[in-house]
């Protein structure tokens, strides 16, 4: 078996999907498991781009369908994120809009990272290394800071935290661990981008989010494909099974081999 059918294995992803079908089990999973965990409904963070749209779209059919179900209301909450100024943050909104959240929020985390930067360099000038936080670094503070504020909100409204991770992520290992790849459910995890593409023209997700450019908002300007050097058609087709450029091949199997601690449960002895 070759590094790609080993990888395609692991991550569950199917060469093709029935659109409706996939929509279907995987409001199903999400309704399961939170009549499961006595939960009061489902928390997402709507960044703004495609792949927090699908998963909106799909609490938001789980909770209704629970609601109507057992006569009890379950609430779909929906969290926008910005640093300061987020020049698209209208393209979260209408995610919000398109799928009739009634319940929505907005947590602006730029304080909080700004002084988290501050101590650390603090921290770096009583090592005796005094330097700024790397550009890096302060992105991860950044994806860390939303989970934070967005388990503050689930904790004490009884919600369960639902993650955006999708198998192009895992793939890659383009994702912080424990920071925002811990979530209590995800329910993209085996799509790769172009399926979560067809799952979102199915949905209604607006116009303007479908042809952004990926994007996990780490810093101004930066952008998944890139920061990978690989375009995510590519990182789709790989994970179908498809024969694909000898580099991108390299690069995608680089990355896999690379971040394979992030995809791995916490080790222990």
């Amino acid at each position: 078996m070759s590094l790609q059918q080993e990888i395609i294995a692991k991550l569950g992803v199917k060469p093709r999907i029935d659109v409706d079908e996939e929509i279907a089990k995987r409001v199903a999973f999400l309704k399961d498991y939170v009549k499961k965990a006595g939960a009061a409904g489902l928390l997402i963070a709507i960044s703004g781009g495609i792949d927090s749209a699908v998963a909106t779209g799909l609490c938001k059919r789980a909770t209704d369908e629970l609601t109507q179900e057992t006569g009890k209301a379950y609430m779909t909450l929906g969290v926008f994120q910005p640093y300061g100024e987020q020049e698209d943050i209208e393209h979260s909104y209408s995610v919000a809009e398109a799928f009739g959240l009634a319940h929505k929020v907005e947590t602006n985390i730029q304080e909080a990272v700004d002084e988290i930067a501050i101590e650390t360099e603090y921290a770096f000038k009583a090592l005796g290394m005094p330097r700024h936080l790397s550009r890096g670094g302060k992105g991860n503070v950044k994806a860390r800071t939303r989970m934070v504020v967005q388990y503050a909100l689930a904790f004490d409204l009884n919600l369960l935290v639902v993650g955006t991770d999708h198998a192009s992520e895992a793939l890659t290992g383009f994702f912080t661990k424990w920071g925002d790849g811990a979530v209590d459910i995800t329910p993209l995890s085996s799509l790769n981008k172009r399926q979560i593409r067809q799952i979102a023209q199915r949905l209604g997700v607006p116009e303007a989010v479908l042809n952004k450019a990926p994007t996990a908002g780490l810093w101004e300007g930066q952008t998944d494909e890139n920061e990978l050097g690989v375009s995510y058609e590519a990182n789709s087709d790989y994970l179908e099974g498809k024969e694909i450029d000898p580099q991108a091949r390299e690069i995608l199997e680089k990355h896999f081999r690379r971040t394979e601690h992030k995809r791995q449960p916490i080790p222990g002895i």
